[in-house]
């Protein structure tokens, strides 16, 4: 069974950028649809995006398009999250998430395998 690993969180300005990576181990990432999450305290996981097995197809949810992108490269097993602008609201801890199926879903209970997460902090 796949495992995840995020990386790529840490401390960065207002305005600035990072871009999270997920690292998959078990020789079958391809097989999975890939979608990113956040979640600050208090508040319930929150879609970010998902991306279909090949790459060809991403998904994003409304209030992500356009700071957001979700790219995959299955030669290296991996998943990427690169966010630009980033604001103190962005501020998270983000995982991701594989799910077996091919339909496109927004909602956490449908994904079969999660990271750990990895803590995004935004100063203004």
């Amino acid at each position: 069974q796949v495992q995840l690993v995020e990386s790529g969180g840490g401390l960065v300005q207002a305005g600035g950028s990072l871009r999270l990576s997920c690292a998959a181990s078990g020789h079958i990432f391809s097989t999975y649809a890939m979608a990113w999450f956040r979640q600050a305290p208090g508040k319930e996981r929150e879609f970010i995006a998902r991306i279909s097995r090949s790459g060809d197809n991403t998904y994003y949810a409304d209030s992500m398009k356009g700071r957001f992108t979700i790219a995959r490269d299955n030669a290296k097993d991996t998943l990427y999250l690169q966010m630009n602008n980033l604001k103190p609201e962005d501020m998270a801890i983000y995982y991701c998430a594989a799910d077996r199926g091919v339909v496109i879903t927004s909602v956490p209970s449908n994904y079969d395998i999660w990271g750990q997460g990895t803590q995004v902090t935004v100063s203004s």
